[in-house]
């Protein structure tokens, strides 16, 4: 296996892996809000307050971050994209270190 199919099975391994647990987070966000909702309603946990709605609430919104992480931020932000980056930032370098050395020729001179 050279090292571009290397990288490819890496990369899809991450992202099957960060697939996977953002699909055992959402069981797990189902299945603790259905214990928030038992746990006040019928086993009186504080009943006189609906505080299983801002519990859920949070949990719901750290899970839409972690989805955003994984389908939109991940999916564009990838090899590719770090590659390209990467390049133009070496390049950008090239051209200062490039300059620096023409000003100090033109100084020597």
């Amino acid at each position: 296996m050279d090292i571009n199919q290397h990288e490819l099975y890496e990369y899809a391994r991450l992202r099957l892996k960060q697939k996977k647990r953002l699909y055992y987070h959402f069981v797990l966000f189902v299945l603790g809000s259905i214990f928030f909702v038992i746990a006040n309603k019928l086993l009186g946990v504080f009943p006189e307050s609906h505080w299983f709605l801002w519990a859920i609430t949070i949990w719901s919104f750290i899970f839409i971050l972690h989805f955003i992480r994984v389908f939109i931020t991940d999916s564009f932000m990838n090899k590719n994209w770090e590659r390209t980056q990467i390049d133009k930032l070496i390049a950008k370098q090239e051209r200062k270190i490039e300059q620096l050395q023409k000003d100090l020729d033109q100084k020597e001179a």
